[in-house]
């Protein structure tokens, strides 16, 4: 009798296990990421006063919020102390995913900074374009032969204090701001032209990533409970 109560422990054991271990995954929803430039960075966003450019050195990217269409990306100093920018990106997708971390710039004439253009993380074929205030854009469209995404509402670009909520009125401005892509022409176009969105999530993807495997755990209890409730009549039977 005690070798059937030991193996209904290793099933319950098991199911528990099963449980937990997508939670492992669901960290990842911020994907945090390590990046270190070799020179100054030109980074757009909503930049703490007088980090408009990044001089070289390591600093660490994090997912604030996350909807559908649009991303609010921040960038942290590396030992994550000090926020240093909030920027509204748009998802852009690629053919081909790589295993490693991959940042794009926008060439500038010598002397000048590049200027941020988006981050892919590892694994996932599509990546963030971020989004620049208009005149900036403007410059930009000119300098790179480029077309570069731009809002031209009246966001404060340049702030004393960093953003540490997703519920901040910046943020929400972020997320509402109208958007629009700039050609080297001046032509301004809707981003559809520039940018190819993710597919379409799958319903199983589309699942809130920070929903609770409580329900899942609790019933994977009751399957291990049946289990072993079966376990004893069998060797009830056996005797």
């Amino acid at each position: 009798m005690n070798r059937f109560k030991l193996i209904a422990t290793i099933i319950s054991v098991c199911f528990v296990a099963l449980a937990l271990s997508p939670t492992v995954k669901a960290d990842e929803w911020n994907r945090k990421t390590s990046v270190t430039f070799s020179g100054p960075v030109e980074i757009p966003g909503v930049h703490l006063r007088g980090w408009g450019v990044l001089p070289a050195g390591t600093y660490i990217f994090k997912i604030l919020d996350s909807q559908s269409n649009r991303h609010i990306v921040q960038i942290f100093s590396k030992d994550q102390t000090k926020i240093y920018a909030t920027i509204l990106a748009i998802p852009n997708y690629r053919l081909r995913a790589t295993d490693k971390t991959v940042i794009t710039f926008r060439e500038r004439p010598a002397g000048q900074p590049e200027a941020l253009r988006a981050w892919f993380y590892p694994g996932r074929n599509w990546g963030e374009e971020f989004v620049y205030p208009k005149a900036k854009a403007i410059a930009l469209a000119k300098e790179t032969n480029t077309a570069v995404l731009f809002t031209s509402a009246e966001i404060p670009f340049e702030v004393a204090e960093p953003i540490k909520s997703a519920d901040e009125p910046v943020v929400l401005q972020l997320r509402e701001a109208p958007l629009l892509a700039i050609k080297p022409t001046g032509e301004e176009v809707e981003i559809a032209e520039v940018v190819t969105p993710p597919p379409a999530p799958t319903e199983v993807a589309s699942l809130p990533k920070t929903a609770s495997p409580l329900s899942l755990i609790a019933l994977l209890g009751l399957l291990a409970l049946g289990g072993a409730s079966t376990l004893r009549l069998a060797a009830k039977r056996l005797l």
